[in-house]
Order: structure tokens, then C-alpha cells, then sequence
């Protein structure tokens, strides 16, 4: 299975390891089909979970080689890890400012006392978390184009370790999207195909990030750089408030620590 796996494109394997990613949304999203609400703490360890694999997915598949790569440049190698990594959250930062704020919240009705209508909560909360999923399908594309212009601190282990973890912490994120709209009396089958759809941007950027990186080699760490910033904003904009603004923040706190020490064995074990 290895072997058919090493011996398909970059693009293909970043495609088929996001829809891994994108299945990983949908699995979560599909909790609307046993319940319409879920435990908070379970949620809130999810969510912390997520944060950590995401933390450590951005220094040890993404920082760390964009630092290798740049090392022998005509730049000090620092100086592009550290201006791609500014960027990514400024990006983030600047979009996130284009839409409405919004916490997924399984305890309340609606969000900090706001009452929109339903149509327009559900898009926002939707818009909200496929655009925090660009920047992970970003980074799976990257990484395997990194693995594809043969540099040597990219390797195919590594690059499947980041996906899985992405995987993993996508999960919560489908359950995220669901169960409010569930609970706000949207059907279970729609409230799943919102929750999946969520995840479905996913395949598409890591297609633009294998092409955009095989295209420009130069600017590899720069784009590996871009991708770690912007999921570092995600994490601390939006999953760690998130897991603790119900009380629960010691368990969200350990399983972060959890989330990172999971991801960082899966990517030091197979890289």
C-alpha cells in the first residue's frame, strides 16, 4: 500500500491525504446523527487536543524545514521563516477581521447575546471554520511538494505524519460546525452536510500549495513558514478561548499538552 502510495504525483498524494482530512471533518460532523447535544467537557478536551497537534504540526513539519531549506541562501536563515511566518498570521488576522467573531458554543443558543437568523448564523459559522481549514490544507500541500522538488529536509513520512495530524484535529472542527446548527433545530442531515462541507477546502488549497511550490522552489520556506503562521493564529485566536471559556480549562490545557506530544511523536517517528 506504501509502495502505490510513494509511487503516485505530489499532487495525489496531497489530494488523497486531504480527503483523509476532509473524511476525518466528516466523521465529526456525523455525531448530529447519534445526538443533538454533546458532553462539554469531552468537547472542550477535543478542541484542546486539536491545538496541540496543530502547534506541534507547525514547528516540527513546517518552521523546522522552512529553517533547514533557508540555511546556505543568499538570506541570513532565519529572516524567511520568520517573515513567512508573520505573514500567515497577519493574513489570518486581517481576514478574520472581514467577518463577524464567532466561538463555537455548545452551551448557548447564540453566540455573546447576538440573535441573527438562523440562515445567516449557520453561514457565518460555516465561513468561519473552512477558512481556518485553508491554511492546514495549504501546509499537507507544501509539505508534499517540498518532498517533491527534493529538498533534504523533506521527507514522505513526514509529510503523511502532518496529514494524519490534521486529520486528527479535524474531527472536533465537523463536530464544531454540526452540532450548533443541530441544536438551533437545522435537520441532522443538513447540519452534517454543513459540518463536512467545512472540511472540503481542504483538498483544494493543498492542490494549490503542491503546484505553487513545485512552480517556485525558492519560495518554500517562505510558503512553509506562511502555512505554521497562520495555524499558530487559529490556535491561539480561536481553539484555546474556545476550550476554556466554559470552565474547563485544565482539561483543555492537558489535552493540548497531549495533542502536541502525539503529533510530535507521529512526525519525529516517521520523518
Amino acid at each position: 500500500m506504501l509502495d502505490f502510495f510513494v509511487a503516485l504525483s505530489p499532487v495525489t498524494q496531497a489530494l488523497l491525504s486531504t480527503l483523509f482530512t476532509w473524511g476525518m471533518t466528516a466523521l465529526g460532523a456525523a455525531f448530529v446523527f447519534t445526538t443533538k447535544t454533546m458532553n462539554q467537557k469531552l468537547f472542550d478536551g477535543m478542541l484542546g487536543f486539536a491545538g496541540g497537534v496543530m502547534i506541534a504540526a507547525s514547528f516540527w513539519s513546517l518552521l523546522a524545514p522552512a529553517l533547514e531549506m533557508a540555511e546556505g541562501g543568499v538570506l541570513p536563515a532565519w529572516l524567511p521563516a520568520a517573515i513567512g511566518f508573520m505573514l500567515g498570521a497577519v493574513f489570518l488576522w486581517g481576514v478574520d477581521k472581514l467577518i463577524p467573531h464567532l466561538h463555537p458554543n455548545l452551551k448557548r443558543e447564540e453566540a455573546e447575546g447576538i440573535h441573527p437568523d438562523r440562515r445567516r448564523r449557520s453561514t457565518l459559522l460555516v465561513f468561519a471554520i473552512t477558512l481556518h481549514n485553508i491554511p492546514e490544507g495549504l501546509a499537507i500541500g507544501v509539505a508534499f511538494g517540498a518532498v517533491a522538488a527534493d529538498f533534504p529536509s523533506a521527507s514522505l513520512p513526514a509529510a503523511i505524519a502532518l496529514a494524519i495530524g490534521i486529520g486528527i484535529q479535524n474531527f472536533p472542527e465537523g463536530t464544531a460546525v454540526s452540532m450548533p446548527l443541530r441544536r438551533e433545530g437545522m435537520s441532522r442531515r443538513k447540519s452534517f452536510m454543513y459540518g463536512q462541507f467545512s472540511g472540503m477546502v481542504e483538498p483544494i488549497s493543498a492542490v494549490i500549495g503542491v503546484l505553487a511550490v513545485t512552480m517556485m522552489e525558492p519560495l518554500l520556506p517562505f510558503a512553509l513558514s506562511f502555512a505554521a503562521g497562520a495555524m499558530i493564529f487559529v490556535v491561539a485566536e480561536e481553539v484555546i478561548p474556545s476550550s476554556h471559556e466554559n470552565g474547563n480549562k485544565d482539561l483543555a490545557s492537558m489535552c493540548l499538552i497531549m495533542g502536541f506530544t502525539v503529533m510530535m511523536i507521529l512526525d519525529v517517528a516517521l520523518g
